[in-house]
């Protein structure tokens, strides 16, 4: 009894092992082909083509075009790949390389091991990218050109069926030579968390941080920038129908000439988004510039289509207006040899209840905002080039001198925007 209770289960496992692989190829293909068409769909930049899929029971083969479409031209540079998949209990491994290999014949670009693209993927949604570089060297005879960088390493984890992603980057040093300049960047790294909110809004945080970045040219002085932080950060509100973002750039010192100036910071954000109204934007704005890579549209089919997205787009551009925002340049801090460059920029529209909606006639009517900066008069006394770009504002009186400094303090209100008391009537474009 014993015998046959355990020849049951041993036929049953083996019964599964067997017909799994066959059911996750399955289901890998299916994966395959969605990806493929949710990928052309959702912008008109990259498409995917599959030119080939057999598959097997553990294995299946694989092969297509990737197309990558310039959006100003409409010109297509095309990548030909081939994918050996293999497949497993839970889900299948897809190793990528270009048709033709990593290198043309004759080359020697890596040392002793090519780049490696794999992608795993699992029946419940799950996956994972990997990419991972040797040190590479590029030249090509007759040519001063070069690149040549370490070893790096790529991974994105999607899951909740591509909803969710984490993404990290490790590069730690490359370098390009040429005849003008030789540019050499050190300890690359990019943390990225993210999850899908709704249509093509996204929350999450990232980190960007760069050890250094020297540049040496002949006809330039050096210039080497040390330590550099991007941060970002959105989160959603209002049971996901706001957002709030923010990024931060710090840079700890910039050195030119031996003279080393810092620390400097950016950091822009943007308060209470309309998610649904920014979508609609998002949409509009895609549509556009389809419209205007389809050349040979018929012109008075296209004169209707663009007035229809008009229409579309000052629909949305009113509803994130109506629902109140507030957008600016928080903080902005630059030092210079001369001095410090301090400024802020914000610009805002109060929400709007649903009568004031109804009644609304222009964006711009609502609209406020204030502009400070400072920057040191020495800026444009000593640099002629700096002095011919300020030099208008300065005879405008946007630019007025206090003390040692440029200053320029703004406000903006009822379509009238006031700097150092030049008023400036806005025109009612949207």
């Amino acid at each position: 009894m014993k015998l046959n209770k355990w020849t049951m289960i041993g036929s049953a496992v083996l019964l599964v092992a067997g017909v799994a692989p066959w059911a996750v190829g399955y289901v890998t293909e299916q994966q395959w082909l969605e990806a493929t068409e949710e990928v052309n769909q959702s912008q008109p930049f990259v498409r995917l083509e599959t030119n080939r899929y057999q598959r097997g029971l553990f294995s299946a083969q694989a092969s297509g075009t990737l197309a990558l479409i310039d959006p100003e031209t409409g010109d297509t540079s095309n990548i030909d790949f081939q994918v050996a998949i293999s497949h497993g209990v839970t889900g299948s491994l897809l190793d990528f390389s270009p048709r033709e290999g990593w290198q043309y014949e004759g080359a020697h670009w890596f040392e002793d091991e090519e780049p490696a693209l794999t992608l795993e993927t699992r029946l419940w949604g799950s996956a994972v990218v990997e990419f991972q570089a040797p040190p590479v060297t590029f030249e090509q005879p007759g040519r001063s050109e070069s690149v040549s960088a370490s070893g790096g390493f790529a991974r994105i984890d999607v899951g909740r069926m591509g909803e969710q992603a984490d993404v990290l980057l490790v590069w730690p040093e490359l370098s390009v030579s040429g005849p003008q300049a030789d540019v050499t960047i050190a300890g690359l790294q990019v943390e990225q968390s993210m999850a899908l909110l709704s249509g093509d809004v996204w929350t999450g945080a990232g980190t960007m941080t760069l050890e250094s970045l020297v540049v040496k040219s002949a006809e330039l002085p050096a210039l080497m920038v040390s330590n550099v932080l991007f941060e970002t950060r959105s989160e959603a509100s209002n049971h996901g129908q706001t957002l709030d973002s923010e990024a931060a750039l710090d840079i700890e010192s910039v050195s030119v000439e031996g003279n080393t100036y810092g620390p400097h910071r950016i950091a822009v954000s943007v308060d209470r988004l309309n998610v649904p109204s920014w979508n609609s934007f998002s949409s509009a704005m895609t549509d556009m510039q389809l419209m205007a890579m389809d050349a040979g549209a018929d012109p008075r089919s296209a004169y209707e289509q663009q007035m229809a997205l008009m229409q579309r787009f000052n629909e949305a551009v009113r509803g994130l207006a109506a629902s109140g925002f507030s957008v600016g340049v928080r903080e902005l801090s630059l030092d210079t040899p001369e001095g410090a460059i301090e400024g802020s920029l914000d610009i805002s529209h109060p929400e709007l209840s649903e009568d004031e909606r109804a009644n609304m006639l222009m964006v711009m009517q609502r609209l406020v905002g204030s502009v400070n900066l400072a920057m040191p008069l020495a800026l444009a006394e000593e640099y002629p080039a700096v002095r011919m770009q300020l030099s208008p504002l300065i005879k405008q009186g946007l630019l007025v001198r206090d003390g040692d400094e440029l200053v320029m303090k703004g406000q903006m209100e009822d379509l009238v925007l006031d700097i150092n008391g030049v008023q400036i009537p806005l025109p009612p474009l949207l």
